[in-house]
């Protein structure tokens, strides 16, 4: 009776320590520029970085980070490393959509970035009938907690070109397959379309990936995730997204409405979903 009895503690014992939590995020984090009265990048960061830790984002990507952003984020937050590069040369000059993670945690096995394009997605170009080059970050992390691996990717799609976005949907799918095989997948991005788009159903429907804000147990959506400096609120509507492939599970997701001295750290609002696996 009594191995029977130490036999179930055993089993839980082992079944909570292998369930990992993680705490996920994507951050369009609103490009440095002069044209921000009011909301220029030097008096948010602070704000912006604090949010991130307060709310103990563990790997997050970002969106319309400038090189000069991204090493401010950096410096911001101790213990974090980033991968990615910038779109218009490969390198340090245009958006990164960055992917910043906590050293502690996690390992980067290997990474890369591609341009979202029909024609070629190892240079800077422009995809379909998109208006700026377009690009996708991406990783293979080791969690140092459980020793599994899964790929986060990251991406920012085009504002116009609405072949572009369905397009660079598929695209990402095909290449998460490519780089990572049959490993778990966690999707972020400011995708510049809704929940009741085409390019959101080419991804939210593919039998491939599905959306955390529907599988969540806990939701917390007060509102839209752009609020353009708190001018663009709306009741609905979501452009940020996350996306994961099974066995992750969805505990909570949220949209953190943070703000600062009466200010927004961005004009968009980060999302968040614990996950567990």
């Amino acid at each position: 009776m009594k191995s029977t009895i130490l036999s179930a503690i055993l089993s839980v014992f082992l079944l909570w320590a292998q369930a990992q939590e993680m705490n996920v995020a994507s951050f369009n984090i609103r490009m440095k520029t002069n044209s921000d009265t009011g909301n220029l990048w030097d008096d948010r960061k602070v704000a912006l970085t604090n949010l991130v830790k307060y709310h103990e984002f563990e790997i997050f990507g970002i969106q319309e980070g400038f090189y000069a952003q991204v090493q401010d984020m950096k410096q911001q937050l101790p213990g974090f490393n980033y991968v990615g590069v910038g779109r218009d040369d490969g390198k340090q000059e245009g958006e990164h959509s960055a992917i910043f993670y906590n050293e502690k945690r996690f390992t980067v096995i290997k990474s890369g970035t591609f341009w979202l394009s029909a024609t070629d997605t190892e240079k800077p170009n422009k995809g379909w009938d998109a208006v700026l080059p377009r690009i996708c970050t991406w990783g293979v992390f080791k969690d140092k907690e459980s020793g599994k691996q899964f790929i986060f990717m990251n991406t920012h799609f085009d504002h116009v070109g609405v072949a572009a976005r369905r397009e660079s949907a598929k695209l990402i799918l095909a290449k998460a397959k490519e780089f990572a095989k049959d490993l778990p997948l966690i999707l972020t991005g400011d995708f510049n379309v809704d929940e009741n788009n085409e390019a959101y159903f080419t991804l939210a429907k593919s039998g491939i990936v599905q959306d955390v804000h529907d599988l969540a147990q806990i939701v917390y959506e007060p509102n839209s995730t752009f609020n353009g400096w708190g001018k663009s609120l709306s009741p609905k509507g979501r452009i940020d997204h996350i996306f994961i492939t099974k066995p992750f599970k969805v505990r909570k997701y949220g949209i953190l409405t943070d703000t600062y001295l009466d200010k927004f750290p961005s004009d968009h609002f980060p999302v968040v979903a614990e996950l567990t696996w």
